[in-house]
């Protein structure tokens, strides 16, 4: 749905689709719910809904260019070379990373990957000389690509399944009352449960997420074809689990993300312990997932801030603070994971060592 499509609330489509046609899948409620959330605002900031990393300090993106020059420079800096980000934002993490690269002789070009028309206009102020793209399918096909996805797969919608007496079903939207529920489909689902998964307990749930896995299969493609690196920095985990992970988030508070479906940021963990072996699948080189904090520190976050504190130190609570935030199991150091990807011919990258 584009900014403006329907001034209509999407609850009322919901039910009016309900009505007509039956329950609607998780996976469905939450891509149409964040269609319209994303193409109508700009969510991120202190007015917004969230904050992301790049938006708390400078710090992270400037890590992320220098690794990124990095593993260029080591590679032997063939050129042309593309910078590419899934979901950029306001553009602030390019900035950053790019500044940083361009001081260590990486120049790519800038390929955006964004739907939102709502922040294609401030991404288009912060990086001026960016290029837009619906997907990547009409990224140059020609030279080594340096992608980057902060924040981008736990958007993507999720499929759940859960085990019922009568074996396993996909977990279905249907209205009751103001607010939406969950209840098991109709459709048998057992085939789409991996056989050693198939015997857990009455009430289990397994999510999946066919979006993330389809972009991660892509992205390891490209590398194979083009060379290069990738980055993909989320809240998620590394291991398999069960359970639902939906939730979401307004005004920097959690909501319930089955009222007022479309006004709120809704999002999932992502499940990097599938994604991994998807991207090994065609070849790609795993550098490893590891916890956010671990590889900040790695980089040298904490040198980076004291040399910030040191310049301007009028800021120096802020800046330890940001850093805190970034790093701090408490806060984004645990829950957030960096998956690195690669040419197999590329180095292995700092920060996934150790």
């Amino acid at each position: 749905m584009s900014e403006g499509a329907s001034a209509e609330p999407l609850a009322a489509i919901f039910r009016r689709l309900i009505a007509n046609t039956g329950p609607i899948s998780l996976m469905h409620y939450m891509g149409e719910a964040n269609a319209r959330y994303y193409t109508s605002r700009d969510p991120l900031g202190s007015a917004g809904d969230f904050v992301t990393a790049p938006e708390i300090s400078q710090m992270f993106g400037e890590l992320i260019g220098l690794w990124l020059a990095d593993m260029w420079i080591n590679a032997g800096r063939e050129t042309p070379v593309h910078y590419i980000e899934l979901g950029p934002g306001r553009g602030t993490l390019a900035k950053d990373a790019l500044r940083t690269a361009r001081r260590y002789g990486l120049e790519p070009s800038i390929h955006f990957v964004e739907a939102s028309t709502a922040l294609k206009d401030i991404q288009l102020e912060t990086v001026p000389g960016a290029q837009w793209h619906h997907d990547l399918s009409t990224i140059p096909a020609y030279g080594p690509v340096l992608i980057v996805a902060n924040e981008f797969l736990d958007a993507l919608p999720v499929r759940q399944l859960v085990k019922t007496p009568q074996g396993w079903r996909e977990r279905m939207v249907v209205p009751e009352g103001e607010r939406f529920i969950c209840v098991a489909g109709q459709q048998p689902m057992d085939a789409a449960v991996p056989e050693a998964r198939r015997d857990a307990a009455d009430g289990t749930i397994i999510e999946t997420c066919p979006g993330a896995a389809a972009t991660v299969y892509e992205v390891a493609g490209r590398l194979m074809e083009q060379g290069g690196a990738a980055l993909f920095i989320d809240y998620g985990h590394d291991q398999l689990r069960e359970g639902s992970t939906l939730q979401a988030v307004r005004q920097h508070l959690k909501v319930d993300p089955f009222v007022n479906p479309g006004e709120a940021d809704l999002t999932a963990h992502v499940d990097f312990a599938t994604l991994a072996p998807i991207a090994q699948s065609r070849g790609c080189k795993w550098l490893g997932t590891v916890p956010q904090g671990r590889w900040l520190r790695e980089l040298g976050i904490e040198t980076r801030a004291q040399a910030l504190a040191q310049v301007a130190p009028q800021h120096a609570a802020a800046i330890h603070s940001a850093k805190d935030r970034l790093i701090g199991e408490g806060q984004m150091g645990l829950l957030f994971k960096v998956m690195g990807l690669a040419h197999p011919q590329w180095p292995s990258g700092a920060g996934f060592q150790g």
